[in-house]
């Protein structure tokens, strides 16, 4: 996989709307990221380490950042979420499709 510059890397991570990191003893062992202006969001990098992956880590930082979109909501408002997966990882993100009905699933390939 081809891997952005580090420039590039650093301005999108600065312009996030919302992110949030798994630390375990002091260790950094997952991170996710959403991005969107208030209306659409896009849920992208969720990245558990190896070694700490099928351990509810990436379902919990899904879950927190679902939490932020419904408190910025207005009441009788409605946000679309889309997620993002690589190629291999969609089995991860599809059983989040079913949580909200106008959440969607993309997968870069």
């Amino acid at each position: 996989m081809e891997q952005f510059l580090k420039k590039q890397t650093i301005s999108a991570l600065k312009r996030s709307l919302y992110d949030i990191v798994a630390i375990d003893n002091k260790t950094v062992v997952g991170m996710g990221r959403l991005i969107g202006d208030g209306l659409y969001y896009t849920i992208v990098d969720i990245v558990v380490m190896p070694e700490y992956q099928s351990k509810g880590i990436g379902s919990e930082l899904i879950k927190r950042i679902l939490d932020y979109v419904d408190i910025q909501t207005p009441l009788c408002g409605r946000a679309s979420i889309q997620l993002i997966a690589d190629k291999g990882k969609e089995s991860f993100l599809k059983k989040w499709g079913s949580r909200k009905s106008l959440m969607r699933i993309v997968v870069q390939v």
